[in-house]
């Protein structure tokens, strides 16, 4: 599952298609995540903390170390399901999201999409950035947005460096930013997403009708 992003570049894949899982593996990695589930629901983010999962879990913390490694990983890990979703539309969903618009449209339902994505599960998000700040631009959901928006740029600005304006294009959807502006302002998605539009105008070739190149 996936699309070609063009002659000497990478494919893109869904995430969390990784070889099986033994049993009694995959019965530890559901726990730890049902329990970590669980004490994020009941108490907010603070509460998951690896002693707190474990504890939940009914198993040593040693298990979920080695499971997980760190809580910004466990926190990640509970978004999974919902990131292989995402992917699966962008990837191989309807235009203009998916495969058939010209890649000015892909990109702005790309980054419309994503401002929606982040901002439904923002407080798991949050509270993985906070247990480690870079841990989000490790995970493989961030390398699958990073790898569709550069080939998307590549294909509008040819010229530009990709990647590092695959970067700064992705840099404003943080969840502490949309948290903000959305709790703290009171900022409708919406607005956001117009903003989005004033961002790609500055970063997308122009036509000679005005409207952003496709």
């Amino acid at each position: 599952m996936g699309e070609a992003s063009g002659p000497g570049r990478v494919e893109l894949t869904v995430l969390g298609q990784a070889p099986v899982e033994r049993a009694d593996a995959a019965r530890n990695r559901r726990r730890i995540l049902d329990a970590a589930s669980r004490l994020l629901a009941e108490q907010g983010p603070e509460a998951v903390t690896m002693n707190a999962v474990a504890a939940a879990a009914g198993m040593g913390v040693g298990t979920v170390y080695r499971r997980f490694g760190d809580v910004a990983t466990l926190l990640l890990a509970l978004l999974d399901h919902r990131e292989q979703q995402f992917q699966e539309a962008f990837l191989d969903g309807p235009a203009p999201l998916g495969p058939g618009a010209p890649p000015a449209d892909r990109l702005r339902a790309f980054l419309y999409a994503l401002t929606d994505h982040i901002a439904a599960h923002r407080t798991v998000m949050l509270a993985a950035e906070t247990a480690s700040p870079m841990a989000l631009y490790r995970s493989a959901a961030y390398v699958a947005w990073h790898a569709h928006v550069s080939m998307l740029l590549h294909r509008t600005r040819p010229e530009a460096d990709e990647a590092v304006l695959a970067h700064l294009l992705l840099a404003p959807f943080g969840p502490g930013l949309i948290r903000h502006l959305s709790d703290d302002r009171g900022t409708p998605l919406d607005e956001f997403k117009a903003a989005v539009d004033h961002l790609l105008g500055m970063c997308l070739p122009v036509r000679a009708d005005g409207a952003s190149a496709g």
